[in-house]
């Protein structure tokens, strides 16, 4: 016949057991795919900061860069998935699997949408010594300079180096492109004059281009950004179908239980609505979605996949 001591304990490891289960039950592990300083860095440390007290544990950013952000999506896919590892996906996330194809993970598959977090244009800006003024000047002038002039982008799959790419194809100029590990050492030597052009995220380069180390020529959106209202977009300037629009998706890992997806999705839409997160977003040079749903997430990314799969395998990329 049971004890009273065991009748005692019974709903005291009821209790316990039940903490276990309950998520998240330790700090959560954000993998940023890109080195800090860049966008999608300060995207995701605005998003952990503000996700953490609606969780009740300390979301935290690992910056794990690398091969296009395959690098960073193999150290996820390697974590539990229990939603304790979570993953800031970018563009590159669309194009990985093209560059990469020994990429063992499904860019669709293996990744939960969890939450649409946020979008920026790219700005092109030029060294003050360039003798440009316009996107048809630095044009002009890149026609007679050919692969002597260069452009400074991440490596392979980058966002600003796929950027750069779709200008060489749509504008069908020469140019060199100089690979960094990270965006914000490319725009440190344009700063320099080390290099002649590039294009990468308003929150680098506006500051530049008030100072006038760098001149801003054009976004790379369809239609001019409210984030550099001044400047036209690159189709508008001449280069036709020209449009890229970098975006931050929130992944779980396939096989993460859904009612943790929901816990999670929960907490980023939450987080995302705050008016002070939205005017953090909007001061690093970042636009919210209408909708942030999972559903909203994966009809962007399978979008973008469609829609970047023939122009990368125009583009003969060779990461090495």
């Amino acid at each position: 016949m049971p004890t009273r001591r065991v009748f005692l304990a019974t709903p005291f490891l009821a209790a316990s057991a039940l903490a276990q289960d309950r998520f998240p039950s330790r700090p959560i592990r954000l993998v940023i795919p890109v080195a800090v300083a860049g966008v999608t860095d300060i995207v995701g440390r605005i998003l952990a900061d503000s996700m953490s007290p609606l969780l009740g544990r300390p979301v935290v950013p690992e910056n794990i860069a690398g091969a296009g952000s395959t690098v960073g999506a193999q150290a996820f896919q390697r974590a539990p998935a229990d939603g304790h590892t979570i993953f800031l996906g970018t563009n590159n996330h669309a194009v990985m699997k093209t560059i990469y194809p020994q990429f063992p993970h499904d860019p669709v598959a293996d990744f939960i949408p969890v939450a649409l977090v946020a979008r920026q244009p790219f700005v092109l800006v030029v060294h003050p010594d360039v003798p440009a003024r316009d996107v048809p000047e630095l044009l002009a002038w890149l026609r007679t300079k050919g692969d002597a002039a260069n452009y400074g982008a991440a490596n392979p799959g980058g966002s600003n180096h796929m950027a750069g790419e779709l200008l060489r194809q749509r504008a069908g100029v020469g140019f060199t492109i100089v690979p960094y590990r990270a965006a914000a050492a490319s725009v440190q030597d344009v700063v320099a004059g080390r290099l002649q052009l590039t294009i990468d995220s308003p929150t680098m380069l506006l500051p530049l281009i008030r100072d006038g180390r760098v001149r801003g020529l054009a976004v790379s959106t369809a239609g001019r950004s409210a984030v550099a209202p001044e400047l036209p977009s690159l189709a508008e300037a001449g280069v036709a179908g020209y449009d890229i629009t970098i975006w931050q998706v929130l992944f779980a890992r396939a096989g993460t239980p859904p009612e943790v997806v929901a816990t999670l999705s929960d907490a980023a839409r939450r987080a995302l609505a705050d008016p002070a997160v939205q005017q953090r977003l909007a001061a690093a040079g970042c636009e919210g979605w209408p909708d942030t749903s999972p559903a909203a997430a994966g009809a962007l990314v399978r979008a973008e996949i469609a829609r970047w799969t023939p122009i990368v395998a125009a583009m003969n990329l060779n990461p090495g």
